[in-house]
């Protein structure tokens, strides 16, 4: 694994100047569109009106993700060819030509005061991030009407909006200096985002990354000194492998004309980088082939993705960091405080890796296998000699594992720090001075929070030094004096350590609130004021549901798990009308907590049962492997044992069964209403997969190549993904199907819904297709998300009680 990273994972070559272009009139053959990079924006990412380009060009790493359309940016980076093994790299640092600084690209401030109109009393406050005081958060929050960057004092006070733009916000980060809060939204609510910053008093909004229509782009960490904000954007890959249709940048030398582009390519004068469909004389690679008449298919193009440091001030040029052809994920998730390393997380799914790359020459030191979940893996101690990381190497449940480095970043030991025997770490967070730690424990699906200190060995190296290089290794880091907090709620979503090394800041949600944001100083657990109180959970005075743990049995012996909602006022031995739902993932888990969606049903006087079946997390290593290959036929089989275990306890009513689900559970609940026909009396199925090959040709290219390891690859294994797709078996299906898609959704795309939903049409079948939009594949906005429950609940309501 650690040699795949090294070969995968771009060392020592860095961006290089591109050339320019000088095309004539006759040359060009259609008029250049605007720079985005280069042009103020309004909110929605659109030229303001009458705004001419500035002068100088932004920093705005970013491309189409399959490499088509028009030239997707304007900068001197390159994307970077792909790597090789870290052995074979030189020792000197290699030679690098210069990147122009970024010219900041201005974007109309949007911040509003606090009494915005429209505001929900029911709302939800999640994923905080703090100043370097830790007084204040920043923060996402829906009450008004869709996730957006709000900040707020811990103990007091209003809080402010700082972003109105329709788009969700999806993640935040303060930095250690206090002067800018970075944030990635996403466009439409799809999966393609995009990074800005803004300064804590809602002035200087800017882009940073993924300006362009179509590009991605991601957050990482911020330097120590808050002087740049690591930022991972996709870019068409420079190199191809054997055979493989060439897909990189093509650059025009000085002086040649840019006559005789394909259709989509585009040009532009000064420095430019051409970006489209196929180079010239190449045919285009598309998605399905044919292959003796047998339909085949072609994986997606690879992309690069491309990670860099950007100034948000535009002072300083952009570091290039890593770059990783085809790659499924790659976050930039710490560096050393002496700007000598840098801690990556990429691979995909299932087979994470933490990397350590030395930044001087970009070689890959020390790999080592991390745990799904959080993208959080860890950080450096302060000597960095020590890193700490979420891992589950070697074992079942994720522990704290503490890898001691020398001082060119090479492991020297592995140690297991912290660790339980029949549960995992799921959330780690290192406080900033690097004194302590605070560990989230996934408890048979409640969370439990320790605040530990931190004790790291004397010697190794002292502020930021770096001890020689001929030593002995460091004697292990370990954890100190270790005490657990009391929550007022089930389920920690994230934790986030302050100044005070004893007042951290968590994000909770339970079964009887909505998500909200709470300070813990010194044990004591306070709700902030801007977050929802736990009276404001349900409108109309219904008390929200608390679930019961049930514990069902797959007729092979296998232990599952999940949550039952017993409707209000329903006698205990009346058997009930039940929904039963399954979550995405597969790896995600069933949690207690508040689900407006299972409110609603529980207000229809329907049960729901939220099962965990086989590939969910919490159960261990083992049980989330457990669907791999031919075992997902197991899975379907788990849905179908799950619902027989609550007909025989006397919950559910057998002859008023449905099943719904949500991106995996969605192609669940297809899979379960085709191989189980006679089960269910109806199901809805959100944004789910119909067929794995449709699936594979559709995604994006990064989501095909992790979801390969999970399901399967969409040419070795053609036959069984086909046996395992719900278009295989539609002739099967019985009963009425409602399906429910985001527009927006380049994760499962909404062609997935429409062919399920023709099918079973042509069969004579009544479905029906509720495409939501300006969503993507989460439903982030108020007045969607309320009617995708009502429909939802309406729909399975008239089908179990009529």
């Amino acid at each position: 694994m650690a040699a795949d990273a090294r070969d995968q994972l771009t060392g020592g070559r860095a961006p290089r100047a591109s050339a320019s272009p000088r095309p004539g009139p006759a040359d060009v053959q259609a008029p250049p569109s605007p720079d985005p990079a280069a042009t103020p924006l309004a909110g929605d990412g659109t030229p303001l009106p009458g705004a001419a380009p500035r002068a100088g060009a932004a920093f705005v790493p970013s491309a189409r993700p399959d490499g088509s359309g028009p030239a997707a940016h304007r900068r001197d980076a390159v994307s970077p060819v792909r790597g090789v093994r870290a052995a074979d790299l030189p020792d000197d640092v290699p030679s690098r030509a210069p990147l122009p600084a970024p010219a900041p690209v201005a974007l109309p401030d949007t911040a509003v005061a606090h009494d915005a109109p429209h505001l929900v009393t029911a709302h939800g406050c999640w994923y905080p991030s703090v100043d370097p005081s830790g007084r204040h958060v920043a923060f996402i929050c829906d009450r008004g009407g869709v996730p957006q960057l709000w900040t707020g004092p811990v103990d007091g006070g209003d809080a402010q909006l700082l972003d109105a733009g329709p788009d969700p916000v999806t993640e935040v980060s303060w930095s250690p200096d206090g002067r800018w809060i970075a944030y990635t939204t996403a466009p439409e609510g799809g999966e393609l985002t995009r990074v800005l910053c803004v300064r804590p008093d809602g002035t200087g909004r800017r882009v940073l990354a993924g300006a362009e229509p179509g590009s991605s782009a991601h957050l990482g960490c911020w330097r120590h000194d808050g002087s740049a904000v690591a930022v991972t954007v996709a870019e068409p890959s420079a190199g191809a492998e054997p055979g493989e249709a060439e897909a990189a940048p093509v650059r025009a030398e000085p002086g040649t004309a840019a006559a005789g582009l394909p259709p989509g390519w585009a040009a532009r004068d000064g420095r430019a980088v051409l970006l489209g469909g196929p180079p010239p004389a190449a045919a285009p690679r598309p998605h399905a082939v044919t292959d003796g008449g047998a339909a085949a298919l072609d994986e997606p193009a690879p992309l690069t993705l491309s990670a860099y440091l950007v100034d948000p001030e535009g002072g300083s040029a952009p570091v290039f960091l890593a770059g990783e052809r085809g790659a499924a994920t790659l976050r930039v998730c710490d560096l050393s405080r002496d700007g000598r390393l840098a801690l990556l997380r990429r691979g995909p799914r299932g087979r994470r890796e933490a990397l350590v790359v030395r930044l001087p020459d970009l070689r890959v030191t020390c790999a080592v296998p991390v745990a799904d979940g959080d993208p959080w893996i860890g950080g450096f101690a302060p000597d960095g000699r020590t890193l700490w990381l979420r891992s589950d190497h070697g074992r079942e449940y994720a522990a704290l594992y503490a890898v001691r480095l020398d001082a060119r970043g090479r492991r020297l030991g592995l140690t297991v720090a912290a660790e339980r025997a029949d549960c995992g770490l799921e959330l780690l967070a290192l406080d900033p001075t690097g004194r302590g730690a605070v560990l989230a424990w996934n408890v048979r699906g409640v969370s439990e929070l320790q605040i530990a200190e931190v004790r790291t060995p004397a010697g190794a190296g002292t502020g930021g030094v770096p001890a020689p290089v001929a030593e002995f290794a460091p004697p292990p880091a370990a954890l100190g004096s270790c005490r657990t907090v009391p929550l007022p709620h089930e389920v920690v979503t994230r934790a986030v350590p302050t100044a005070d090394p004893d007042a951290p800041v968590v994000a909770l949600s339970g079964s009887q609130r909505r998500p909200g944001v709470w300070w813990l100083p010194r044990g004591r657990a306070l709700r902030t004021p801007w977050s929802s109180r736990d009276e404001d959970a349900v409108r109309g005075g219904r008390p929200p549901v608390r679930p019961v743990p049930m514990r069902p049995v797959a007729r092979d012996g296998l232990a599952l798990g999940g949550w039952y909602y017993r409707a209000p006022g329903r006698s205990p031995g009346e058997p009930a009308p039940c929904v039963v739902h399954l979550h995405g993932g597969p790896e995600e888990q069933e949690r207690p907590v508040f689900h407006p969606l299972y409110h609603e049903l529980l207000g229809r006087g329907l049960d729901v049962f939220a099962p965990d079946v086989r590939g969910s997390s919490g159960y261990g290593r083992s049980f989330v492997d457990a669907d791999l290959g031919t075992g997902r036929f197991a899975a379907i089989d788990d849905v179908a044992d799950c619902a027989a275990h609550v007909v025989l306890a006397g919950l559910a009513d057998p002859r008023r069964l449905a099943v719904m689900g949500r991106s995996y559970g969605g192609y669940l609940t297809m899979a379960s209403l085709v191989w189980h026909p006679d089960l269910f009396r109806t199901g809805v199925a959100v944004c789910g997969m119909s067929d794995f090959a449709t699936f594979f040709a559709g995604t994006e290219p990064w989501i095909a190549r992790s979801a390969a390891h999970k399901y399967g690859h969409p040419e070795r294994d053609r036959d069984l993904l086909r046996a395992l797709s719900p278009m295989s078996r539609i002739d099967a299906l019985r009963v009425p199907v409602l399906a429910v898609h985001g527009e927006h959704d380049t994760n499962v795309p909404p062609g997935e819904s429409e062919q399920f939903v023709r099918a079973a049409r042509e069969r004579g079948l009544e479905a029906e297709l509720l495409v939501l939009h300006h969503e993507g594949h989460d439903f982030q906005r108020a007045d969607n998300r309320r009617l995708f429950r009502r429909a939802a609940a309406d729909w399975i309501q008239r089908h179990l009680t009529a």
